[in-house]
């Protein structure tokens, strides 16, 4: 068990980080664009408001994306999946919390894939949270 706990500690550390870093990065990336909106006296609403709310939809999903396939490599390596495809699979049901089965899933890990479920949620409130305050940038134009 200790095993496992460590090893779903350092992804959760791994993730968190990650993802603060991906967070931080998109509201770089807004605070530019907010400016140059202001400068070109361009409305959230316009063309390129939408671009870069696309924009920041998309590269959430990239982030968790990564996330999930990091869970996936670590899957792989541990010897709790055989396949990537199965991987990759598993980990994005258990990230989202989706919860399919676990069928094939190696029972001695199983600590890691629930620590992946409500590591997840945490993941997928805090880009939710970001992108609810993005919608209240627009509502104030």
């Amino acid at each position: 068990m200790l095993i496992q706990l460590a090893i779903a500690t350092a992804m959760v550390l791994a993730t968190v980080i990650m993802h603060g870093l991906g967070l931080l990065g998109l509201t770089r990336v807004l605070r530019a664009e907010r400016n140059e909106e202001r400068l070109a006296n361009l409305s959230p609403f316009s063309l390129r408001g939408l671009a870069a709310t696309i924009g920041v939809v998309l590269a959430l999903f990239a982030l968790h994306g990564t996330e999930i396939w990091l869970y996936a490599l670590v899957y792989l390596q541990i010897g709790a999946l055989q396949g990537l495809e199965e991987a990759v699979y598993f980990s994005t049901i258990t990230y989202g919390t989706v919860g399919y089965d676990d069928d094939g899933f190696h029972p001695a890990w199983q600590l890691v894939a629930a620590v992946e479920g409500i590591n997840g949620v945490l993941l997928l409130g805090w880009s939710t949270a970001f992108f609810i305050s993005l919608a209240a940038r627009l509502r104030l134009h």
